[in-house]
């Protein structure tokens, strides 16, 4: 679809998954994703445009996952910057280490630096240390980029990054520097919509809601984890956690945190600790270890009279 740089083509189809206990090159554990159609279309079309993903949906319905999906199908390295409160922008692109060029000066004026460490001084881009986004744009081959939370910093943070997203270029203020992307990278940016995102960001971005999969995805999803657990076990924790999140989005609506899948995930990593049998007694009109589930005060109390009514 998209020709790359070594006329490679770039398209992503969603089908190419790890192997369980598969690492990536940064020795994170890899995990199967599997995206609906209109999420593989989404990602095709950011690659082909050269213009980054913006994804929102529900905390837990795998937004940061697929830069690792992508990355592993495309075969290209993953740099993944997780936005904090106190993010700058600039973060995202290099650091600039004034406080060790000071005290190296500091060091040389006393004798105690080799010529090398000296010749260093004198060099501001050896106090450059690139992050990132800023390592991708330096890349022959393209690099999966993942911005995670966008939302969690600054409200000037998305607007400070444009030229940077739009141009894909920026300058190391302190060396002078100009730095372009050799080979765009592919840019997914995850919100959970704590914020609003100004409008002139958005322009620049392609955006796609991930929506929380469908109860026979879960099994998917479920199954390719736990590849050797019990159909019956899968299907009734399914239905279990599947009647809970209904009856959540029943009491709140679309606001407000509802189970999602990597609690899912948890929760059935701990029913699979027991046999079987023991396993779907648990289940047996139940939600057992419901704090695994359920993180809210008002959920616990909701669902203990729930219960309790049912009895």
């Amino acid at each position: 679809m998209v020709q790359a740089v070594g006329g490679k083509l770039l398209e992503y189809t969603g089908k190419v998954q790890p192997q369980l206990g598969e690492r990536g090159a940064n020795g994170q554990l890899l995990y199967p994703y599997f995206p609906n159609p209109e999420l593989v279309e989404a990602v095709n079309l950011a690659i082909y445009l050269e213009r980054p993903l913006l994804l929102k949906g529900e905390p837990g319905c795998g937004k940061t996952l697929l830069a690792s999906a992508v990355a592993y199908e495309l075969d290209l390295k993953l740099e993944a910057w997780y936005v904090k409160s106190t993010s700058r922008a600039r973060d995202g692109l290099y650091i600039y280490d004034a406080v060790g060029r000071l005290r190296d000066a500091q060091l040389a004026t006393s004798s105690r630096l080799t010529p090398e460490q000296i010749l260093r001084i004198d060099d501001p881009t050896s106090y450059v240390r690139w992050e990132p986004l800023g390592r991708a744009f330096q890349q022959q081959q393209r690099r999966v980029v993942l911005i995670d939370e966008i939302d969690k910093a600054d409200i000037d943070f998305p607007n400070d990054l444009l030229l940077e997203l739009d141009q894909k270029r920026f300058f190391v203020e302190e060396t002078g520097q100009k730095i372009e992307a050799k080979a765009a990278p592919i840019v997914l940016i995850t919100s959970n919509d704590e914020k609003d995102l100004p409008d002139a960001f958005l322009r620049r971005c392609l955006f796609h809601y991930v929506e929380f999969p469908s109860r026979e995805r879960l099994i998917e999803i479920v199954n390719a984890l736990f590849p050797t657990s019990p159909e019956a076990l899968v299907k009734q924790a399914i239905d279990s956690f599947w009647r809970l999140r209904e009856k959540m989005q029943e009491d709140k609506g679309e606001a407000g945190k509802k189970v999602s899948t990597s609690e899912l995930i948890d929760w059935f990593r701990v029913l699979r600790r027991y046999p079987e049998d023991e396993a779907l007694a648990k289940l047996d009109g139940k939600i057992p270890y419901a704090g695994v589930l359920l993180k809210r005060w008002d959920d616990h109390l909701r669902y203990l009279r729930q219960s309790r009514g049912r009895e």
